[in-house]
């Protein structure tokens, strides 16, 4: 048991200093050779838990993307109105963002990045499924615009990492008021106009 132990610490060493090396230097300038000294493990070692490279990175998005997703929907129950549930999905999202800023941070580089492959994306995006199950039976009720969720989510989620980077550099301070007027900007851009 110790053993399994040891073995899931230093796991999650690597993730966490590939989220930290990444957030820092970007995704080329961190070396697995960086990654393996801040975990605290040699180089070698990386290669029983990551294929290469490409393989951790992706995965380390697939941790990250389910711990997000996970605090984002954990709360929400699939019974409640459209506007209900997609307020308290956008919080959590919010609130996540905001107290896990380095997980947020590195998700939205992985956004942006051919880094990550195809197919992690993919599982990335089955990992929103609660979210876009709410947007099709908005859509179906006639409260949610009829519109690809891609543009949903860039008019809905997406500003949400632009206000916590601001926040990160310190140029923008989000309080309860900030939050508020975010959300009811979100709401707005996505909804039917009645």
């Amino acid at each position: 048991m110790a053993k399994l132990q040891k073995s899931i610490d230093k796991r999650n060493a690597l993730i966490k200093a590939t989220i930290e090396l990444v957030n820092n230097n970007g995704f080329h300038a961190t070396p697995m050779s960086k990654i393996a000294k801040m975990a605290n493990v040699s180089p070698a070692t990386i290669y029983l838990y990551f294929e290469n490279k490409q393989d951790l990175v992706n995965k380390t998005y697939i941790d990250v993307k389910a711990a997000y997703t996970n605090y984002a929907f954990e709360t929400y129950d699939e019974n409640m109105s459209v506007e209900t549930g997609f307020e308290l999905i956008w919080k959590r999202i919010a609130d996540f963002k905001l107290k896990e800023c380095e997980h947020a941070m590195f998700l939205a580089q992985c956004d942006n990045t051919p880094m990550i492959d195809e197919p992690s994306r993919q599982e990335g995006i089955k990992h929103l499924q609660p979210l876009l199950d709410l947007w099709t039976r908005g859509k179906k009720e006639g409260i949610i615009k009829p519109i690809s969720d891609y543009l949903l989510y860039a008019y809905a989620i997406n500003p949400l990492s632009f206000l916590m980077i601001n926040q990160k550099r310190g140029s923008f301070q989000l309080d309860k008021t900030h939050i508020e007027e975010a959300y009811q900007s979100a709401w707005s851009s996505i909804k039917v106009n009645k």
